[in-house]
């Protein structure tokens, strides 16, 4: 019996193709996938690991004998995943794989803003000093300061562990509240969004990019938070409109940003960009080779429980 096809696009660590490889023929060229390239030949494949392209209506239609499509990643806002329901393909996602390395940029992202790492080392590097017993250039202690979560999931209730052990507390916003006894278990308080905006010394953003969701984060918010406050993003950069958050940046209206997603990447603003106030990733939550390769084993599992079981795993388009 012939093994079924797969295509493999992107930058994958080999490490996490190991059992692809073992159970379908497998095809992984990335000095050679481009767009055409793929457009061309996705009629061959029986499934596709994405990463680096889009699945629109183009690609789909281009997949003729196409079952599956496994996101290399959590987020599926690059998959056109209701035009693939009515060609009868399953979409799946890597929510696991992502959780712990997110968070930890996140985390990462809140204590290099809070604490000003990227002014101070522009200053250093460029040869200056500066008095930091003066106002004008402190930071803030997270210590008894409350977070705010937007998107209680999985890397959401892991940033505010993290932030906990700095003695944080924190509340959260979410389409969905979670159980009583989980919240009481996680020691976090549900809030209205309002609330969340207003009370909070820093909010990080963990919800996926939906119709409801993109651009959530605008100059209306930026007006109810606290003028001492943080936003920190390495969830969808559609959630913030990025020219609110400069003018809100420039102006004092918030203190100061995170953000390791952005709204029109590649692309970031030139405002954006010079200012001071702003520590900034190039979408690199999961940069990390062990990140990579779980998130890679994660895929790997979705193709082979579909295609040999018929049993689709982390189902984003049921």
């Amino acid at each position: 019996m012939d093994k079924a096809k797969v295509l493999v696009t992107g930058i994958i660590p080999e490490e996490g193709l190991v059992e692809l490889r073992q159970n379908f023929d497998v095809t992984y060229e990335p000095e050679k996938e481009t767009r055409e390239w793929i457009l061309d030949n996705l009629k061959d494949y029986d499934g596709l690991l994405l990463m680096g392209t889009k699945a629109d209506k183009e690609l789909i239609d281009a997949g003729t004998n196409l079952k599956i499509i496994t996101a290399n990643g959590v987020g599926f806002d690059h998959i056109d995943i209701e035009y693939a329901k009515e060609k009868g393909i399953v979409v799946s996602n890597c929510p696991t794989g992502v959780r712990v390395p997110t968070a930890e940029m996140t985390f990462a992202l809140i204590l290099a803003t809070v604490r000003r790492l990227s002014f101070y080392d522009k200053v250093v590097r460029n040869g200056d000093w500066i008095d930091v017993s003066e106002q004008q250039y402190m930071g803030m202690s997270l210590q008894g300061k409350t977070l705010g979560i937007y998107g209680m999931g999985r890397v959401g209730s892991e940033v505010g562990h993290f932030c906990q052990a700095l003695g944080m507390k924190v509340i959260y916003n979410d389409v969905r509240r979670l159980d009583t006894d989980l919240e009481k278990e996680l020691d976090v308080k549900y809030v209205d969004f309002d609330t969340l905006v207003s009370e909070s010394d820093v909010i990080t953003l963990h919800a996926p990019a939906l119709p409801s969701t993109e651009g959530i984060f605008n100059s209306e918010v930026f007006k109810k938070m606290k003028n001492t406050a943080y936003l920190v993003n390495a969830a969808r950069g559609v959630l913030v409109k990025e020219n609110d958050l400069v003018n809100a940046l420039q102006s004092g209206e918030i203190a100061g940003a995170g953000l390791d997603v952005f709204e029109h990447e590649p692309e970031v603003s030139s405002e954006l960009r010079a200012l001071d106030n702003v520590i900034m990733a190039p979408h690199a939550g999961t940069g990390t080779l062990e990140a990579r390769t779980a998130i890679a084993k994660e895929a790997s599992n979705n193709l082979i429980s579909f295609l040999q079981k018929g049993e689709p795993l982390n189902y984003v388009n049921a």
